[in-house]
Order: structure tokens, then sequence, then C-alpha cells
């Protein structure tokens, strides 16, 4: 059958492929190409910077600084007893409500929002009371336990 036969679809599928064959055959090329050229070790190198960014460009020789090597540190340095210790943090009951047994403390320090469950009080606390308590990550976020009264 000959290709003036051919239906309009036929051509453009036809053309189609053949557009992909030629772009497909002129990639390849480029590849052929750059292999040829640009297989450079200089090309292939790749430097970290002061700040632990991967760059392209040498690093300043004026900028370098001397380590020793006794000062290196490989591994975990031991903890103390006094790491092992949960601080005591300090705060102001901003919510509580008894019947639904829940409220939320605002950290004196980090001026963060905890939540605390009734389950957690060792005394019994309301709104606007000062309290000392212990923080734990909850599921939603951080949870004040050990919840008392601060005496001081």
């Amino acid at each position: 059958m000959g290709r003036g036969n051919e239906s309009f679809g036929k051509k453009e599928v036809r053309a189609r492929k053949e557009k992909k064959r030629k772009e497909k055959a002129q990639k390849k090329e480029e590849r052929k190409q750059l292999s040829r050229d640009g297989n450079k070790l200089d090309d292939m190198i790749a430097y970290v910077d002061e700040f632990g960014n991967i760059t392209s460009t040498p690093p300043d020789i004026s900028q370098k600084k001397a380590v020793n090597i006794e000062d290196i540190v490989i591994g975990v340095p031991r903890r103390s007893e006094s790491e092992d210790e949960v601080p005591v943090h300090k705060g102001i009951v901003t919510f509580f409500d008894d019947s639904r047994g829940f409220g939320f403390i605002k950290d004196s320090v980090t001026r963060q929002d905890i939540f605390v469950h009734i389950n957690s009080l060792v005394e019994p606390i309301k709104e606007n009371n000062k309290v000392t308590f212990d923080i734990i990550k909850g599921t939603k976020g951080p949870n004040a336990i050990n919840v008392k009264l601060d005496r001081e």
C-alpha cells in the first residue's frame, strides 16, 4: 500500500515517531560529545565550605585555620550525674477545667503553653496558681507531669 493512501491519523503517528527518533539520536550524540569533553577530574570535584555546604569553588587558602589534632573528639562524651536529673520547670496555670480534667500552664522561661491532665497533678490546682512541674513529650506536644503548687 502506498503512502498516498494513508489517512491523516496515520501520517501524524508516523511524523511523531520520526520526530521522537531524531530527538533520541540528537541526545545520544550530545552525551557522546560530553563524555569526550567533560570527563575531566576538575569538573567532577566538589568542595565543602566552612558551613558544610557543597560548592564547586575551591576554598580560600588565606581563610584556613589551624586545628590541633588532640582537640578533635570522636564519639559521644560521657554524661555526668547532673545531666541525668530532669529540670523542674515553673509556670502559671492559665486555664484549668475541673469538670473536664485538663488545663494549660504557661512556662515562665519559654512562655510556652503546656498541656496538663488531672491525672498528672500531685495536688489540686486552679487558675493563676504558680506551679512547678516536669515536662514530657506527648503525642500532640509537651505535657506537664508531677504538677504541684510552688511554695516559694
